[in-house]
């Protein structure tokens, strides 16, 4: 299934062909999908070319994250906790649910309304029903506290600072405050507030101190991956 839905989605979405950044992002996710109980999946990785702050995982192990998620990421454990959250649905097959709710349905132009702003302008010539696809999109509250649980599970597995997930949702609700337009597709495809950090930090604090001791937030390779995705044209969606 996850197969095929991405072959259709990656025909719908703008995505980043620079070989560099995909390398990289691919590696990170492999480091991460590698200690999980699927690890035998052929996980794959996008960066969708879009200035709009998501991310979305198909069955199968396909994950997309949109490059405006990643420009708000300061440090390598920030969009490995991203990462992580998203490589988690699949783990529970909670992305399986989300497509079988879309049978039948062009899931790839669907994909492409959740995660950029295309259909913003185009809705009519799309064709699409929008709300529709946000219902698809949303995965429920307990399905998203699940998935940031294991985030934090999966991050420790691979070595790297689970805290990343914290000061992620940080970011992103205080940019929310200040500007709310700018997260709008974000909050609506995953839902809760200030809450989920207080349970993801909660998760967090079940470890022992030293679990969490010497656990990596950044690298050199990842400032070297942030300075290429800048150095990109700006996208045009």
């Amino acid at each position: 299934m996850g197969q095929e839905e991405a072959t259709q989605i990656n025909q719908q979405l703008p995505l980043v062909s620079d070989p560099e950044a995909n390398r990289y992002i691919n590696l990170l996710g492999d480091q991460i999908a590698s200690k999980t109980s699927r690890a035998d999946l052929d996980w794959r990785f996008y960066i969708v070319d879009s200035k709009e702050v998501n991310a979305f995982a198909v069955p199968g192990g396909f994950i997309y994250v949109n490059r405006g998620l990643i420009e708000r990421t300061d440090r390598m454990d920030e969009l490995a906790g991203v990462l992580g959250h998203e490589i988690g649905h699949v783990v529970l097959r909670h992305t399986v649910k989300q497509m079988e709710k879309m049978q039948g349905a062009n899931i790839g132009v669907t994909l492409a309304c959740v995660l950029t702003n295309v259909c913003n302008s185009q809705v009519a010539q799309a064709g699409i029903n929008i709300a529709g696809t946000a219902v698809f999109a949303k995965f429920s509250r307990a399905d998203e506290a699940q998935a940031d649980q294991q985030a934090v599970k999966n991050t420790i597995a691979a070595g790297i600072d689970p805290h990343g997930v914290v000061t992620m949702f940080e970011k992103l609700i205080a940019e929310r405050k200040r500007n709310p337009d700018a997260l709008s597709s974000f909050f609506a495809t995953h839902p809760g507030e200030e809450d989920r950090i207080a349970a993801v930090q909660a998760e967090i604090n079940r470890y022992s101190a030293s679990s969490l001791r010497g656990l990596t937030t950044n690298t050199t390779n990842y400032n070297n991956f942030k300075g290429r995705i800048r150095s990109l044209p700006p996208p045009r969606q």
